[in-house]
């Protein structure tokens, strides 16, 4: 089989180059039949225009066969078809070799036109970038080439126009079409502090972004060579089919040179005995067989890319059909990990103090938690207190001192040695079990009131996991976090398997048991913590926008919008690559049952053998192409 050229294509399949040839040569060699057949085209002359078609239409596929033979020491199907071709003309039936050359070229043209119009499919993302940006630069606006770009580049994208590369709000909200990136159907609600990608649309109000990557490192680009570089990356059934091709090649052209020498030695026909070789060579030719799966495999990982799922090579998407448990990461996986405020209750009517006394601390603190409560509290408009001598307290909290009173925010045990927490007991439990985290204000001598705080379940994660349950599929969650907050979550979820307090060792071990119990797994994280994880799953799944560089390069696929519902979309996508490629291997392999039988039984001439040959050839590539529809 042939190897894709380089250059992708846009246009109809019959300006595709090598599909043009093969036409040009199929019009010359039905020409030419038509008219001989009707007297109108004397045999003399029909033969020149035989050999034409025949040099038109198997030029590019007979050089290609040959180069491979001496560069790579592979004898792939080409040869067996220019040697069928070949021996067809030598023995007077031109038209037969005609014939042959123009169906061979139009099934090859057709494979490399499906390679190339998918690689165009992709690049045509490049189009969506703008060529200009509108950069900010001492309060002014001013518009430069989009390529020239540089991290950390504040630019303003109006409404209505495409942002031109990665970056981070900074400033103004908005909905944002991420459909060519992340494949969301619906805008999504941008505001300071997200991300927005490149070649993405603005639709209504204006936004100020941080550059956060060149053209060149964007999320497009990204996609465009992980998607093309995925593509060239072979799985094993596909690496199996070529082996076996470049094993089973000479094979054939050995049994048909046995078949031309029979005549020699025992004094029969030749003219038979080689037109049997011939056909011999047409009919045992595993073209179909040997394109059953890269049609497939091309047409998924493309189609994957253009929907927000990285998939880095035909053996991932090889996997994924084979999929029979996923494993997720709790925090920041099926949940936001984003904690947000969700109780806020003031001991003996203190809400002022508490809101006032809180806010001074944690503005101070890095600490996620910190940060749920300084949003929470934030919009309120309560009075700004100011705090000093601001510590940490590794473990529980943090203080600092207010108007000559040192103030204490943390967890209840922080407030222990005071005496102090009995107040809150009471609902610590209760919260607890809702998987949320208890923040107590207070001072050695009284307490203020609490926060309780939740990292919030994404709206799309009970879906996702009925939808695992739906495609026969043991969903499993794994996590650091303590055993209440993870079997809490779970319920929610409707996850029965929960293995929780796990080190990244652990969950590495976690993953072999899963595979021991259930056959292969994904499992899918965003953090460093799941990076060993993900390597060590069968397939590996990073949460790309909210991920970090090292899941992402553990991962064998990357969801580049974090969208959940891509992960049973890929799994459904690599079953059906699956059944398609298992269909086209049953198909060619029946094909060649009942060819080469006929072949050495005498029981079909040259040109059945071609008709049914190219045929199954090109309905296997037709069939290929399903995978990268709706």
């Amino acid at each position: 089989m042939n190897e894709t050229q380089e250059d992708s294509f846009d246009g109809p399949w019959y300006k595709y180059p090598l599909m043009k040839w093969a036409l040009i040569s199929g019009a010359l060699t039905i020409a030419s039949f038509t008219l001989e057949r009707l007297g109108l085209l004397p045999r003399s002359y029909a033969i020149p225009l035989y050999c034409i078609a025949i040099v038109v239409g198997g030029f590019h596929w007979v050089c290609e066969g040959i180069g491979e033979l001496f560069k790579e020491k592979k004898m792939g199907i080409e040869i067996l078809m220019a040697a069928a071709a070949v021996g067809s003309a030598s023995l007077g039936m031109w038209d037969e070799a005609a014939f042959l050359v123009f169906l061979y070229g139009a099934a090859e043209g057709l494979e490399e036109y499906t390679y190339a119009k998918t690689k165009h499919s992709i690049k045509t993302l490049l189009e969506l970038v703008p060529e200009e940006a509108r950069v900010v630069r001492d309060d002014k606006e001013v518009m430069v080439r989009a390529e020239d770009l540089k991290p950390g580049e504040i630019f303003l994208v109006k409404p209505g126009e495409s942002i031109p590369t990665d970056g981070e709000i900074i400033k103004g909200e908005s909905n944002v079409n991420e459909a060519p990136v992340t494949g969301e159907s619906f805008p999504v609600e941008k505001q300071v502090g997200m991300k927005v990608f490149a070649a993405t649309l603005n639709h209504d109000g204006a936004l100020w972004v941080r550059v956060t990557a060149t053209i060149k490192d964007n999320t497009l680009s990204k996609i465009i060579n992980l998607v093309s570089a995925a593509q060239e990356r072979k799985g094993k059934t596909q690496l199996f089919i070529e082996t076996f091709g470049y094993r089973y090649s000479p094979v054939v052209l050995i049994v048909a040179g046995i078949l031309i020498a029979v005549p020699v030695f025992f004094g029969l026909s030749f003219d038979s005995w080689a037109t049997k070789a011939v056909v011999f060579l047409v009919a045992a030719a595993p073209c179909a067989l040997i394109m059953s799966t890269p049609v497939a495999v091309a047409a998924g990982i493309g189609k994957a890319g253009k929907n927000g799922v990285l998939i880095k090579g035909g053996i991932h998407l090889e996997n994924l059909g084979k999929i029979k448990a996923v494993a997720f990461d709790k925090t920041g996986t099926l949940t936001k990990g984003q904690p947000v405020v969700t109780d806020m209750v003031a001991l003996n009517g203190n809400e002022s103090k508490l809101l006032q006394w809180a806010y001074a601390v944690e503005k101070l603190s890095e600490h996620p938690l910190a940060k749920a409560i300084v949003k929470k509290i934030d919009p309120l408009g309560v009075p700004i207190l100011s705090a000093s001598q601001f510590s940490s307290i590794t473990g529980f909290g943090a203080k600092a001192v207010i108007a000559s009173e040192t103030v204490y925010v943390g967890s209840p045990e922080l407030f222990k040695p005071f005496g102090l927490g009995k107040e809150v007991d009471s609902y610590v439990e209760k919260l607890r079990k809702e998987a949320k985290t208890i923040v107590v204000v207070g001072t050695e001598k009284a307490l203020v009131g609490f926060f309780a705080i939740r990292d919030e379940i994404r709206p799309v994660s009970k879906e996702v996991i009925q939808r695992m349950r739906d495609l026969g599929i043991h969903a499993v969650m794994l996590t650091g976090d303590n055993k209440m907050t993870a079997e809490t979550i779970a319920r929610e979820l409707g996850i029965e398997d929960v293995r929780s307090d796990l080190k990244p060792e652990q969950k590495v071990e976690a993953i072999k048991d899963i595979k021991n119990r259930y056959g292969p797994v994904v499992m899918v994280g965003d953090g460093i913590n799941d990076a060993p994880a993900l390597a060590e799953a069968t397939i590996g799944i990073a949460m790309g926008t909210g991920g970090t560089d090292a899941a992402i390069e553990a991962a064998d696929i990357a969801l580049i919008g974090d969208d959940l519902n891509r992960i049973p979309y890929a799994i459904g996508l690599g079953k059906k690559a699956k059944r398609i490629s298992s269909q086209n291997i049953v198909f060619s392999l029946v094909i060649l049952a009942v060819l080469i039988p006929g072949a050495l039984l005498g029981f079909m001439n040259v040109a059945f053998a071609v008709v049914v040959h190219e045929t199954s050839e090109i309905l296997a590539v037709l069939n290929g192409l399903r995978v990268g529809r709706k």
